[in-house]
């Protein structure tokens, strides 16, 4: 049966650019960078969570997407229409700082929310949205 999540997909516009925002300005490293003819297995990590990886994939035409779909997926990627996260923290104030002082682009600072938690929000470079969270 299955036992736990191990590789998370981030659908990504540009897997070099996707690489050095999520390893340079949110801090994670690099699990895996392999190159199968013109496919790219490119995973990355958080540290603090060595069990979950998160593959890097660019949307395209092939096995999982006709051309229309892998298009539609692109635009709605770009469009901030695709989530990630949320991203736990222990202090929502200083990691929004941290983060945007690194040129992270955030849609939303650091907010109170009635459901027990402080949120900012911000997309990665292929425009992504992803939420910060603290809990109360």
């Amino acid at each position: 049966m299955l036992n736990r999540l191990s590789v998370a997909t981030i659908w990504v516009t540009d897997q070099n650019e996707a690489l050095r925002f999520y390893t340079e300005k949110l801090g994670f490293e690099i699990r895996a960078d392999v190159k199968n003819g013109d496919y790219r297995w490119l995973t990355v990590g958080l540290k603090s969570q060595p069990d979950i990886e998160f593959h890097l994939e660019v949307v395209k035409p092939g096995v999982l997407f006709t051309q229309e779909e892998a298009d539609q997926l692109t635009r709605l990627v770009e469009a901030g229409k695709i989530g990630v996260g949320p991203w736990k923290t222990d202090d929502c104030q200083q990691t929004y700082e941290t983060l945007k002082a690194r040129g992270v682009d955030f849609v939303q600072p650091p907010t109170d929310r009635p459901y027990g938690i402080i949120e900012a929000i911000f997309k990665d470079n292929s425009g992504n949205v992803m939420v910060l969270a603290q809990d109360k």
